[in-house]
């Protein structure tokens, strides 16, 4: 199992596009839902944050072993989310992975994930 928590950094002038970005997902989330089966994504959560004048978001995720990669993916949703991601994630900024020091998942849930 991976447990990642990421931080990316959003692109100057594209905070409008980020709200219309989260909408869609969240609008969409019958679908979105579907799509995390195949990449065994068990739990996928975004935040946001603006700091010191500079917008971010961050991927908290808790995925199985041997998913599909989003990039793979032919379904719909996932293309849309990643013109989104393309427009609105600041390339140029190195993403920042947040080290995982404890985990805490009842057995029942861990095995539920499995």
């Amino acid at each position: 199992m991976n447990i990642e928590l990421t931080r990316f950094k959003v692109k100057k002038g594209k905070s409008e596009r980020v709200d219309e970005w989260l909408r869609f997902l969240n609008d969409n989330m019958k679908d979105v839902l579907v799509t995390l089966e195949g990449e065994k994504m068990y739990v996928e959560t975004i935040f946001r944050e603006h700091l010191n004048g500079t917008e971010f978001l961050y991927w908290y995720a808790v995925q199985g072993e041997g998913g599909q990669e989003v990039e793979q993916s032919e379904h719909w949703i996932d293309k849309k989310h990643l013109e989104f991601w393309d427009e609105c994630i600041d390339e140029t900024f190195k993403p920042v992975d947040l080290k995982t020091e404890v985990v805490m998942i009842p057995e029942k849930v861990r095995n539920a994930m499995d």
